[in-house]
């Protein structure tokens, strides 16, 4: 629930809130060199240590060729059973690879589970140079860090289409937190192929058949996303779990052994679910508060959210959360029901500011000359007590 404390109101000001029951928000202290926590359900950011950092992101940038790749399947440029040459460039590759040579034609199928479960690097190059405009996996770098950049990933640059160690290839764990929610929205009938624990190609490579995601089968409904490690990055994780209706999404860098890596992510997902629980904040159409209108037939407009608005809360110690309404006032007239026209502002301690729009509730006409007049009064009445205040302050 929402009250209002009354407040004398202000132009171009702001009224205060509170909601009640409310309480404290508990920070996570993670052991990660950065560090970044959305809950996706309620796009509340839960954490972030050194978020917009560009970093060595390891395999992780896989993700960025994954994406790249579902999307020219969704647009027709490539499809599951079309079959792609094997380059030398890409045979050359070493650490976690498919063990493919330049003799094979793959299908893109078996391609995806090679990036996605093995961390094939062979094989992420090989979906990269496929989709490169020049055909050369610097040239598809080059398209990915454009296409990231139009994604709103600001902090990242691209060399090559895997993660393997090069100068100035960088990515932030914000924008992996960017690219795994825009993964998981954008091409749902992929997601599950992150949960897929093994996978065998041909026979080939025995001892690299099992999914690196320590967090898979664990039952805390982790299904995603991508492990990454060199010596550079360190170990990482770019992970997700759902539990009833809310998903979490993280990325995390720089642990110091594939055991800290597992730990500190399944400590994530335990604080984000059993921490905070979503509540309801306002109800659509719901008068939260009023703004003063100037010029029109009535000097006062009713103001709602436009939809149910929740959000995300501690369940630790109770006290109020802060809230304004804030709007560039008085609001001239005409106004139209539904017209956005203040921003409700709520502030809770250690969570960032949740903002949502707020509308008008019912139209409001220009007014007459008695109301033009009314509100002439109105001012010079204000300015006569401020006058009035100042000079009993001098006499003071």
């Amino acid at each position: 629930m929402i009250r209002l404390i009354p407040t004398p109101f202000l132009l171009a000001a702001a009224i205060v809130l509170a909601v009640a029951q409310a309480p404290l928000a508990q920070s996570f202290d993670t052991r990660a060199e950065a560090a970044f926590v959305l809950d996706q359900t309620t796009d509340t950011v839960l954490l972030e240590k050194n978020a917009d950092r560009p970093l060595p992101p390891a395999s992780m940038s896989k993700l960025m060729t994954l994406y790249m790749a579902f999307e020219a399947i969704a647009d027709g440029r490539l499809g599951v059973d079309d079959v792609l040459p094997v380059s030398q460039h890409c045979f050359e590759y070493r650490g976690s690879t498919m063990f493919l040579d330049p003799t094979d034609r793959v299908r893109v199928e078996d391609l995806l589970r090679g990036v996605v479960v093995l961390s094939g690097n062979d094989a992420s190059c090989v979906l990269g140079e496929a989709l490169s405009p020049d055909g050369t996996e610097a040239g598809f770098a080059r398209l990915m860090t454009a296409r990231a950049e139009t994604l709103g990933m600001t902090n990242s640059t691209f060399t090559n289409s895997n993660g393997w160690p090069a100068a100035g290839h960088r990515m932030s764990m914000r924008d992996l937190g960017i690219l795994a929610d825009r993964v998981i929205t954008d091409f749902p009938t992929f997601y599950p192929l992150f949960a897929e624990q093994r996978y065998e190609f041909d026979g080939r490579a025995p001892q690299n058949v099992s999914n690196r995601n320590p967090l898979l089968g664990l039952g805390i409904g982790a299904d995603g996303l991508k492990t990454g490690h060199t010596e550079e990055a360190g170990y990482g994780l770019v992970g997700s779990a759902k539990q009833g209706d809310r998903r979490i999404i993280f990325a995390i860098t720089g642990l110091a052994t594939a055991r800290a890596r597992a730990e500190e992510a399944e400590q994530i997902i335990n604080w984000a679910f059993r921490q905070f629980a979503e509540r309801s904040v306002a109800e659509a159409g719901t008068r939260l508060a009023e703004a003063e209108v100037w010029r029109g037939e009535r000097p006062l407009v009713g103001l709602s959210v436009k939809e149910d608005l929740s959000m995300l809360v501690p369940l630790t110690a109770a006290s109020d959360i802060e809230a304004e309404v804030v709007y560039d006032g008085p609001v001239p007239a005409p106004i139209a029901s539904g017209d956005e026209i203040a921003e409700l502002v709520i502030r809770l301690d250690g969570l960032p500011e949740t903002r949502a729009p707020l509308v008008a509730d019912a139209d409001v006409a220009r007014g007459g000359f008695a109301a033009r007049l009314r509100v002439a009064a109105d001012v010079l009445m204000g300015k006569f007590l401020d006058n009035a205040g100042t000079d009993a302050e001098d006499g003071a």
